[in-house]
């Protein structure tokens, strides 16, 4: 039984497999929840599938990039259950489980995919990879600009696929039509468990783990009044 944790963006997502069976998944579409509603989304995914804590075998986590907040505290839970129950910690990259779920469209299969995570202003996380998830361009923050994907398109001489909660800004700003937008591809812990029972990923070092940040926590400056 694997258990998956996604919490790299505003969606927090738990979901459950037995082998590469999926049995179940809840989601929760709120922000700045993750810290008080992951634990309850386990519990309730543990209870609607009548398997207790000690049936676990591994956990899987979306490891990043995305919020740093919301990566914390995926981490934070993963690695309490591991050292709990004496289980493997998995780690699955965010933007890599997103190309595995448009990848599964068949329409979609003649593309390359460009999953956008948003990271404030005109940055996006991002990565290029195929139809067959090879990685192209490796996971990276870019600031966009009219032209970014010019190289990329230019060399790969195909449409690329952009998707992901920070997409849609990067579409407002192009006049590239070699981009095509996809709405409604977010990050998921079921494409989180899938992604991990195919590349048969290996344990990560439980005390040394970190997720992929890319960059340091900002805080808001405070404002002083007089």
């Amino acid at each position: 039984m694997i258990l998956s944790i996604e919490t790299a963006t505003e969606v927090c997502s738990v979901a459950l497999h037995k082998e590469e069976t999926l049995l179940a998944c809840y989601e929760l579409f709120t922000e700045k929840a993750h810290s008080s509603s992951l634990t309850l989304l386990i519990d309730s995914v543990l209870n609607h599938t009548r398997v207790s804590m000690q049936d676990l075998t591994g956990v899987a986590i979306s490891a990043g990039p995305g919020s740093y907040t919301g990566l914390r505290v995926g981490t934070s839970v993963a690695k309490g259950l591991c050292y709990a129950l004496e289980i493997p910690l998995y780690e699955v990259n965010t933007l890599l489980s997103m190309v595995y779920q448009v990848s599964q469209i068949p329409a979609y299969s003649n593309f390359l995919y460009c999953p956008m995570i948003d990271a404030r202003r005109m940055e996006v996380y991002t990565l290029l990879a195929d139809h067959h998830l090879h990685l192209i361009n490796p996971t990276q923050p870019l600031v966009f600009t009219d032209d970014s994907f010019a190289d990329w398109i230019s060399a790969q001489a195909t449409d690329i696929l952009i998707f992901g909660n920070g997409a849609k800004k990067c579409k407002q700003a192009s006049t590239n039509p070699n981009l095509i937008l996809i709405d409604h591809i977010y990050p998921s812990a079921k494409a989180i468990g899938d992604l991990f029972f195919q590349q048969k990923s290996q344990p990560v070092d439980l005390a040394y783990f970190e997720p992929l940040y890319l960059k340091e926590f900002q805080t808001k400056a405070k404002v002083k009044t007089l």
